[in-house]
Parts: structure tokens; sequence; C-alpha cells
């Protein structure tokens, strides 16, 4: 059996650590928030939401601690946030068998930066497509909206670099179906941008204005702000000759092209109150980034809508939009502003939107 660590146990990597106990992995979970480490320990981890409650004892170890193993691990799953990746990824390092591999599940774009640190040979990509999950207190996670198995949607989609299909990447997709539905995939990076694209587009919305997302849906200038973000990045994606997977259901060439009154109007109606449910959080549900807000700590910003503003600037590619999502979600990692819908209302100012 081989034998796993999770890096990282937030959301994502509760969640993954969680059911891979259930299993009977052999599995350890590590983490540095001493709090939920400790919670883990005496109680384990109980899952809430679409597929609880259940709860199932898990090993977990603070940071402080993962010198101590014997023995390194087949398979590191990478769940750290974005800003994290460097110094996580040569901690993990350490803890990696010469033949083992490290799966990112991340958000952002980080798997050349991990790749770098751990070998490009050493590193598996790992989309979760559109999932909701949260960690609001210690030792409890949730899964919101609907399970891939009830709407017939793959999460899980596992890529090599390189884009050949193996039979590690086969045997880690594996690994992900007993919690979900999963896939291995030839375009891990046209996988990534898509999720960028969705994420850049829907958890900034909640982050910015504190609300869940069917309430935010129903303000038109967020929904104006989605379309725009959705159509930098695609823009800025295809300049670079990524071939992104469709975003939200649709080609990413047909969201470039959104400045069209008729293409505009069929895709800001996919924000609206209780469409897009397939793809995208519903009801009252607050992003990873919103979660992030509340808690008062750092978001990722600087890896999703700043990344895109950078990289189109080095494709030629104007991104207003991106670019004035990015300052305002800056001024409140900064204490600086509040959530609040009147944010919506800056941004369009901003980027001076129509």
């Amino acid at each position: 059996m081989a034998k796993m660590a999770v890096m990282g146990v937030g959301a994502v990597g509760s969640y993954i650590g969680a059911f891979f106990s259930r299993q009977g992995y052999d599995v350890v979970l590590i983490d540095m928030w001493g709090e939920h480490v400790k919670e883990i320990q005496s109680n384990g981890i109980t899952v809430q939401g679409c597929q609880g409650p259940f709860n199932t004892p898990v090993k977990a170890f603070h940071i402080s601690d993962a010198m101590q193993f014997k023995g390194k691990f087949d398979v590191i799953f990478f769940a750290v946030k974005s800003y994290d990746t460097e110094w996580a990824a040569h901690f993990a390092k350490r803890l990696l068998k010469d033949s083992g591999v490290v799966v990112s599940n991340q958000n952002c774009m980080n798997d050349s930066l991990l790749a770098s640190i751990v070998g490009y040979e050493r590193e598996i990509g790992c989309v979760m497509s559109s999932i909701q999950v949260a960690l609001w207190k210690p030792g409890e996670v949730e899964r919101g909206g609907l399970t891939g198995k009830d709407r017939d949607y793959v999460i899980f989609r596992v890529g090599e670099l390189h884009g050949m299909k193996t039979a590690r990447a086969e045997q880690i997709a594996e690994y992900f179906s007993c919690i979900d539905l999963s896939m291995v995939t030839s375009n891990i990076w046209g996988e990534r941008w898509a999720k960028l694209t969705l994420n850049a587009a829907t958890n900034t919305i909640t982050a910015m204005s504190g609300l869940g997302a069917e309430k935010a849906a129903e303000n038109s200038n967020a929904r104006k702000i989605q379309v725009g973000i959705a159509k930098e990045s695609c823009q800025v994606g295809l300049a670079l000759n990524y071939m992104i997977e469709p975003v939200i259901g649709v080609p990413a060439d047909k969201w470039a092209q959104s400045d069209k009154g008729d293409v505009f109007e069929e895709l800001e109606a996919i924000f609206h109150p209780g469409m897009g449910k397939k793809y995208k959080s519903s009801g009252d549900w607050k992003s990873s980034m919103a979660q992030d807000v509340h808690k008062k700590r750092k978001t990722e910003i600087n890896f999703m809508n700043a990344y895109i503003a950078e990289q189109g600037v080095k494709a030629g590619i104007a991104t207003p939009i991106n670019s004035a999502v990015t300052s305002i979600i800056r001024e409140i990692d900064l204490g600086e502003r509040i959530p609040s819908d009147a944010n919506f209302d800056e941004i369009i100012k901003l980027a001076n939107i129509l």
C-alpha cells in the first residue's frame, strides 16, 4: 500500500484526508494550525454537507513534528495556500521518496514553481473543478452544493505536466474516486487556466461583498464584473497559447468575445441566481477567498486576478477589470476597506465599465 501524506490541512486537505482515512489508505495529515491538529488528533475529522455527516479518525501531525517520521512518502497531496507554495514545497521534498510524487490540489497556476523545487518528473497536477468546501472551525469540514456524481460532473482532474496519460496518473485518479468522480486529463494546463478563470470570476465577488453566491448574483454590476473577469482571463490565456477547457460549460473563445452584445447577454445570464449550478457555487455559499476574508487571513488575490493582469502585460492584453478587482481585494486584505456590495460600484468606476 502506498504511503501517503496530505500537506496543508485546511478545507481541501481536511476533506481529502478524511475520505482517504475512511477508505483505509495509509495517510497522515500535516499542518501548522495547532488548534486544528490537536482537535483532529483527539476527535478525528467530521465531514458535513452533501456527503455527510460522518466522523473518521485520522493520523495528524503538527508541521513541527513532521521531520520525526520514519521513512518517506510515495505520494504527498499538496494543499497549502498559493502564497505558501515555495517554502512548503522545499519542506515536502525532504519527506518524499526519490520515486515519489507530489500531487498539487491547489488553486492557481503553481505547478511550475512546485515542480521546479520537487522535480518536474515528481509533480502531478490535480484540478478540483467546481467544488465547494469550507472549514469554519477546527475538526469540521463541509462540502457544499451537490456532488459530481449527482450532477454528472467530474471533480478531480489529474494530469502530468507533459500531457501524457500515465499509469501513475491513473492511479492517483483512482485514489480520488473514493471521494467523487475523477479522471486523467492530457490537458492539465488548460484545466488549470479554466479553474483560474472561474475562481477569479466567482471567489472575488463574495470576498469583496461579504454576500453569499446567490445574493451576490442578484446584483447586475456583480454580473458585469464576472463576465469581464472571465473575458479578460480567456483573452490572456488564449494569447499565451493555453488550450483552455470550457469555463462554466462555455468555450474560452466565446468568453473572449463577450464584448459583443448578444454574446454578453448570453454569458451574463449564466451568473443570474439559480443558473449554472452544475458548474459554480449556489445558495448562500461563501468562496474560499470569502472564507479567508471572514477569518481575517491573507487571500490568494496575488495568484488569481493579479496573476491574470500580470500575464496580460506579457501578452499585450488589457485587463482593467482584473486590475481593479485586485486593488479592491488588496485593500480589504490590508484592512483599509470592508466587504460591501458598494465595492461592485467601485470596480465599475475603476475599470470604466459602461
